[in-house]
Formats: C-alpha cells, structure tokens, sequence
C-alpha cells in the first residue's frame, strides 16, 4: 500500500466530512464564527477523525451516523490548538506554516473562538443521536467523547503541564502529561469508533491500549522532532518546549533514548492490534506512518 497517496485521499474524504459541519459565517457574532473556521481550516493531518473512521471500519462499521463525531473530534483538537498557542500558554505565532488564530483575530477572540469550537463539537456530535436513534452505543460514545477531552483526560494533562514548567519533572509526571494531553484524544477517537460500530468491552479495552500507547509514542516523536526539525519541515516553531522551560523525554533520557522508547511503543502497540485478528491495512499503516512522522 502506497500509505501517503492513500492518506491524501482520505484527508481530502474527511475535509468534505468536517467542512459540511462548520457554522455559516454571518449574524452579529460573525467574527468569532470566521475564527472558528480559520483554525480548522488551516489544516493539519485530520488524524483524529481518521482514526476514529478507520476503527469504526475495523469493527465493521458502514453508517453515516461516525461523522458527526469525526467532526466533532477535529473540532476539539482544534480548540485546542488554539488555546496552547495563546499568549499565556505557548505564545506561538504559527501553527502548521499559518498566523495562529490569536495572531489573526487578536488574544480575546482566540479564547473565545476556543470557547466556541469546543461547544459546537457536542453540538455537532449530538447530531449523531438523530442519525440513528435505535443505536444504544452513542451516549456511550458521547460520555467517552467528552470525558478524554476534560479534567480526567486532555485538560487534566494540560493542567499539570502547565504547572510544571520550570521544574523538574521525573518520569511517572512526564507520563501522566503525555497519557492525558495527548493520548487521550486518541483513544477517545478510536474508541468512538470502536463503541459506535459495536465492538465488545474486551475489545473496546484493546484499542484504548492500542490508542494510549500509540498516543505516548506520537508525542515522544513530537518531542524528538522539536530538537531535530525545521519551522519549514514542521509547520510550527522549534525549540518551543526549550522556551517554556519544559521537560520532555529527550531532555530526561537523551535521544537515542527517546528513540527507542518510541520503538518499543510501536511494537507493543502493533502486537495488540493484530492480537484482535481484524483486518484493516490501512490503519495499520496510518499507525505506522504517523508515528514516523517528519511533521
């Protein structure tokens, strides 16, 4: 399988998907709308929504009623790229090679354009209670949507990231950001998937493992890539977590560590896909791919 031709046709399949979603740019409030739209129209790799759709296959899902969560997932991650790139969070200027919505719309209407995606994503998953009102797993998957993204999962994690810059930080806190911050919206997108299209609590239990690992992997890659990277390569500044006086995996255990603990991950995360004996080639790869990344 040609993994990046594939994943250009699937970005451009799930961009169709989020952009029949987005809030029409007009009333009063029209200006925080146009914010709204800018940060999710940026770009970026629609990771969340694709894993989310490539689970929901995997388990034999075929209805329209995942994407109003896939949406809704870009939508959150969204909001929350917005808000780290605040003047009080990360204070970054550019996000995947564009002016940050803060840097375009002014700090006030960044948080609030955060507010606003954040909201609109359970307005728009709530859309899926209507598309098939007979399927008793998408409260499950709504409760699951909303709890990775709050104070027991991404905001939780960007809690104690926050409140740890400057200071030393040993290996369990370090995991504890990463499971939360970053993780969690992984495992809320393959679990979605998983619930909606009917997969067994053993099951459910395997892919939130599968994603958790996936998730720690991706964000130790993310760490590597900050020290080895370029702005033009990553679409983002270099060195932000050096600026922010944050401790990362490369800076407690070095490089060659980092890489191999991002090994490691991958391998156990990939025995725990196959060991579901489920076929879907192409999430395997995205897996793989992502991983890897160079941005």
């Amino acid at each position: 399988m040609e993994i990046k031709s594939e994943l250009e046709k699937r970005i451009s399949e799930i961009e169709t998907i989020i952009e029949q979603y987005l809030p029409r740019e007009e009333g009063y409030q029209k200006t925080v709308l146009r914010a709204m739209n800018y940060s999710v129209r940026a770009g970026g790799k629609r990771l969340r929504p694709m894993l989310m759709q490539e689970t929901y296959k995997l388990f034999g899902g075929n209805s329209k009623v995942i994407e109003p969560f896939m949406a809704a997932i870009e939508m959150i991650h969204t909001y929350s790229l917005v808000h780290d790139d605040l003047p009080a969070m990360d204070n970054d200027l550019y996000r995947r090679g564009k002016k940050t919505t803060h840097a375009v719309f002014g700090e006030a209407m960044g948080i609030l354009a955060g507010d606003g995606l954040l909201n609109f994503a359970y307005e728009t998953a709530a859309k899926s209670f209507f598309l098939e009102p007979e399927n008793p797993n998408t409260g499950k998957a709504f409760s699951v949507l909303a709890g990775k993204a709050g104070i027991y999962g991404m905001v939780g994690g960007q809690t104690v990231d926050v409140e740890s810059e400057g200071r030393e930080v040993d290996e369990e806190k370090l995991s504890f950001i990463y499971r939360f911050k970053t993780s969690a919206l992984l495992e809320s997108s393959m679990l979605v998937g998983a619930i909606l299209a009917g997969a067994d609590e053993g099951q459910q239990e395997v892919i939130e493992s599968v994603a958790g690992l996936v998730g720690m992997a991706f964000q130790i890659q993310d760490d590597i890539l900050d020290e080895t990277s370029t702005l033009e390569v990553l679409g983002k500044p270099i060195g932000s977590d050096k600026k922010n006086h944050k401790s990362t995996y490369v800076s407690l255990f070095g490089m060659e560590a980092s890489r191999q603990e991002v090994e490691r991950l991958t391998l156990q995360a990939m025995e725990e896909l196959k060991s579901l004996s489920l076929e879907n080639e192409f999430l395997s790869e995205l897996l793989l791919y992502l991983i890897h990344r160079e941005k």
